[in-house]
């Protein structure tokens, strides 16, 4: 396993010249505010100053990480994005870097998973998470999908996480094994914004030399058709003579997809069965005509029931219960639940209805089932 902590990284960015000047930010909101004379004692100003510090951070390690990386022998590649490479577009069902400097991975346009850096040794592949958050135990379910994704475009690597936080950061015991820590001193972004923001002048970019920097675009990876898996998944899962094939639910392959998509789709309800079940959701003009049913995975470890709700062509919520008490949340309707949706309305037939007795069977055997 690849050793990374802050006796092979130095503290500082010393070393770093102005490369951190270069990558992009979106001040603006920032500044405003702070023409406004908001400072670090109003809470607004602190939730936009601190969004901004974890995007330098972000750029901060991973400016580290390249520098560290041209030197360990045991790294033989090291995906460039940012001010390291010129801008392009990103590709379709494919990964690569998209305009603003950050590798993704999209299908049809629509962006599945980000990562903000990945490295490859002879037989693992490493992603990168550096954040700030103070707590890292709502990371699971981020962490999963990442994993995930990158074992099916990358099937012959042993996918690993690397998680870089600050000192202090707590829920790490609870990380899954797959997961590296790296814990650097506390950081502060202060300088960068007063640089930013007197647009002071900045020496010329420092450019990292080495025969292991790729491009992620030309990195060969294992198709994966995003919509077509979905419902090969969908029509799999039905297949079996009960509401839910629990066999095929259970297989290591579905679960990597379940985690891919955050969840998995098993059938819908009508609607006048939904409003029964959901009393307190309001359908005032709702074109809704059948409410989509997915099975999620927890934080604990469990398995649960969620809903969606497709009110008109732009406008989606999805539903979650919680002691019978349904919660809706509005999605954003360019997201890629919404085309889902879409796909789902072409794909899911009158087979796929679940009366009421089927819904209780299914979370019936979820409150059994646990997941890793």
């Amino acid at each position: 396993m690849l050793t990374i902590n802050s006796t092979v990284i130095p503290h500082g960015d010393e070393d770093l010249g102005d490369n951190l000047l270069y990558y992009d930010y979106n001040i603006d909101h920032l500044l405003s505010l702070g023409a406004k004379g908001l400072t670090m004692e109003d809470e607004a100003y602190v939730s936009a100053f601190r969004s901004f510090e974890g995007e330098v951070y972000e750029n901060y390690i991973y400016e580290k990480l390249l520098r560290y990386a041209t030197n360990e022998p045991e790294i033989k590649q090291f995906i460039i994005k940012g001010p390291h490479k010129n801008r392009t577009h990103a590709q379709s069902d494919a990964l690569s870097v998209s305009w603003k400097g950050q590798i993704i991975y999209r299908a049809r346009h629509k962006e599945i998973g980000e990562f903000d850096g990945l490295l490859f040794t002879d037989k693992e592949l490493y992603f990168v998470e550096m954040t700030l958050v103070k707590s890292v135990s709502n990371l699971k379910k981020r962490l999963r999908k990442k994993r995930a994704l990158l074992e099916v475009l990358f099937p012959r690597y042993n996918v690993k996480a690397l998680l870089v936080l600050n000192e202090g950061a707590t829920g790490t015991s609870e990380l899954p094994e797959y997961a590296s820590v790296w814990m650097t001193q506390p950081y502060s972004a202060r300088h960068i914004l007063e640089s930013l923001s007197t647009r002071a002048p900045r020496a010329p970019m420092v450019r990292v030399e080495s025969d292991k920097i790729a491009h992620a675009d030309d990195l060969k990876v294992a198709a994966f058709k995003y919509y077509s898996t979905l419902t090969w998944m969908m029509r799999s899962l039905r297949n079996g003579g009960t509401p839910v094939n629990w066999d095929f639910f259970r297989r290591s392959a579905t679960q990597r997809y379940h985690d891919i998509y955050t969840k998995v789709y098993v059938g819908y309800m009508s609607i006048d069965d939904f409003k029964i079940l959901a009393p307190n959701i309001s359908f005032e003009g709702s074109g809704a005509k059948r409410a989509i049913v997915a099975i999620e995975k927890d934080h604990s470890g469990g398995y649960f029931l969620t809903y969606f709700l497709r009110h008109s062509g732009k406008k989606l919520d999805n539903v979650t219960m919680t002691n019978d008490i349904a919660r809706a949340i509005k999605k954003d309707p360019l997201g890629i639940t919404l085309t889902e949706m879409n796909h789902l309305d072409k794909a899911m037939d009158d087979s796929f209805l679940l009366s009421m007795d089927q819904l209780s069977e299914i979370q019936k055997m979820l409150s059994t089932i646990t997941h890793k």
